[in-house]
Parts: structure tokens; sequence; C-alpha cells
């Protein structure tokens, strides 16, 4: 199976960079299943109608989220009538979808937002809920969405599920690295994704907010910086359930 996972769409600019280079990846890719994170799209953050509408128009198979999940009104109607669009599994007793399975031709592919602990909301612990949903995923492949803010979290995570799941994709920070790989029993990795959105920003904010920000320590209204795009993600190939590819890129518009 060839997928493709993007990094977290920020705010309106982003979401048109990913109708405007979405398809030519998917195409340059040859890609069965696209994952893209929309917990920013909207504006300010979180997720809207409008946002998820754009995302999938884009090419997305599954829009997963994270911590802002919940900012906008209609957030607990729009999990509930789309299953393809995920809230982190391991928010206890929340309503919407945790994870979804998708039909890809010939194959089917469990899809899991998940979301860490440290310095994040109080959810359940992401090692043992993972133990418990993999006993009802029937799936060779599984790929997740991994939405944490420590690499130590991401990384353990990662070679906690080694050989149990096909990929465990960081999001969250905004900013790829440079530690893709394929772990010992095949599962594919990277800390954090990326995101698409603006380049010339602070994690996707307007860099003079920012700034002060930081000088005031005084907190202020995320505004998306304007200016061109990029989209950052990986290409993941699997076979049996097992990852044999990863490869990150960004593509500008």
């Amino acid at each position: 199976m060839r997928i493709l996972h993007i990094g977290d769409v920020v705010g309106e600019g982003g979401c048109r960079c990913l109708m405007k280079c979405l398809p030519e990846l998917k195409k340059y890719y040859s890609v069965d299943l696209c994952i893209v994170n929309g917990e920013n799209s909207a504006p300010g953050n979180g997720i809207d109608k409008n946002s998820a509408e754009m995302i999938f128009a884009a090419g997305a198979d599954v829009i997963t989220n994270g911590n802002h999940v919940w900012q906008r009104q209609n957030a607990v109607e729009m999990l509930e009538d789309n299953p393809s669009i995920l809230r982190p599994s391991n928010y206890p007793n929340a309503p919407g979808n945790g994870v979804c399975v998708v039909d890809c031709l010939r194959e089917q592919a469990a899809v899991v937002c998940l979301m860490g602990r440290l310095t994040l909301d109080n959810v359940d612990d992401p090692f043992r809920h993972m133990d418990t949903l993999l006993k009802d995923i029937s799936c060779e492949n599984i790929f997740v969405d991994f939405h944490a803010e420590a690499t130590s979290e991401k990384a353990a995570l990662a070679y906690y599920l080694d050989g149990r799941v096909s990929s465990v994709v960081g999001t969250h920070t905004h900013v790829q690295t440079a530690d893709a790989r394929i772990l010992q029993h095949g599962t594919a990795f990277i800390s954090d994704v990326g995101m698409t959105g603006p380049v010339n920003s602070v994690i996707g904010a307007d860099v003079d907010m920012a700034i002060q920000r930081f000088l005031t320590s005084r907190p202020t209204r995320f505004v998306a910086a304007k200016g061109p795009c990029a989209v950052n993600g990986v290409f993941i190939q699997t076979s049996g359930g097992h990852a044999v590819e990863i490869e990150p890129f960004i593509k500008s518009e």
C-alpha cells in the first residue's frame, strides 16, 4: 500500500496550498490513501465545516485532528456526521471516532488518531489505549497519527508499537524533523511530519505577533501568516502491513 500523511494544515492559506499541490503529489506517488491533519485549518485554530470540505476536496481520504479539535461550535456535530474526520481516540468518553477503516481497492487500512499527554490535555494513556484498540483492528495496514509535543513520547510510542502498526507519524509541532526511518520490526516513524501553511511564519503564525508574545508574555490571538505556503508530508509504502519505505517531502506552491 502507498500512502501520503500530510502535516497540520494551517488556516485558509494552508487549505488553498493543499488544494493546489495535493492532486499532483497523489499522482506522483501513485497513492492508495491520503491522511491529512486538519486541526489548525480553520481561521484561528481548530477545524470547521468549510476547512474540512476544502481538505476533502483537495483529495484527503481521512482528516485527523489533535488538541484543537473542540475549538469550533459545531465540532461535535461534524465529528458525529462524518466518520472520516477523527478526533484523538484516547479522549475519554468523547463523541465522534478516533479510528476509521478505509477500503483502498485491493486492501483495507485502519487510521488511528492519538494524542500525547506531555504538556497537552489530560487524555487516557496512549500506550495502553493502543493495546486495547489493536485487539479490535483486523487490518494489516495500520497508520497512526500521534499528535504530541514531546519527541521522547513520540519515539517511545513508535518503539512500543514497532511491528504492530505500519507507521507512527508525529504531528503538532509543525516543524518537519530529520529522523524519518523504519524501525527494526517494520514500523515507519518520524517525530513530526511538519505543517501545511505559510513558509515565512512562526509555526504558521504571523511573525510579528509571535515575537510580541515572547517579548510581553501576554496571550495573543493566533493569526496565520500571509504569503507563500508549502505542503509538508511523508510518503510511506507498506508490504504485508510492514513499512518498506518512508520519504519526507516539502512541496512549495
